[in-house]
């Protein structure tokens, strides 16, 4: 074999994709659904019910009208609402890209509330920059074999589009809250 098809053969077996062992890709994507799906879903039941030495509706709302949204009680119900039924939809993997959309929205709210000017405590947003890119990227990469989502098949064929619909209907709702912020 001469040098040159020898580095042919050395250059084809490099790039060849790599065999993904799906096993163990759904079970990843399981593992950061129910750890992001479920802390999203803690943090909601906390602003609706006061679960988990949260608030509760009522002081959620107050704190929402100080941070200068209108009609704080009706925004809290919404927040909490969302985290916890995208929390829960994320966790379970069920309509995955409409889950990714609703806490989206929150996330640019959040994002927007704490500001941007630090990364690391005491003032800092890198738990919630974290949470949020585990969503985005659950959002586009699907929710994997272990989910209800892998049952629905119109989702299963047209991920890419629904997903990237998906954050971008999150992210305009989300803007337009902020924009109607005091």
């Amino acid at each position: 074999m001469t040098q040159d098809r020898r580095d042919q053969a050395l250059f084809r077996a490099a790039s060849a994709p790599a065999t993904v062992n799906t096993a163990t890709h759904d079970t990843g994507l399981l593992l950061l659904r129910l750890v992001v799906g479920l802390t999203m879903a803690g943090h909601g039941t906390m602003k609706l019910f006061g679960w988990f030495g949260g608030p509760g509706l009522n002081a959620t709302g107050k704190g929402f009208t100080l941070a200068g949204y209108p009609a704080g009680d009706a925004m809290a119900v919404i927040a909490g609402l969302s985290e916890t039924l995208g929390g829960l939809g994320l966790a379970v993997g069920l309509l995955t890209p409409l889950a990714g959309a609703a806490l989206t929205g929150v996330f640019i709210n959040i994002l927007d509330l704490r500001g941007l000017s630090a990364y690391f405590p005491p003032k800092g947003v890198e738990l919630e920059s974290l949470l949020f890119a585990g969503i985005v990227a659950l959002t586009l990469t699907g929710p994997g074999r272990f989910a209800a989502d892998h049952y629905l098949p119109v989702l299963r064929e047209s991920r890419p589009r629904y997903s990237w619909l998906a954050l971008l209907v999150g992210a305009v709702v989300g803007f337009i809250v902020v924009l109607i912020r005091d």
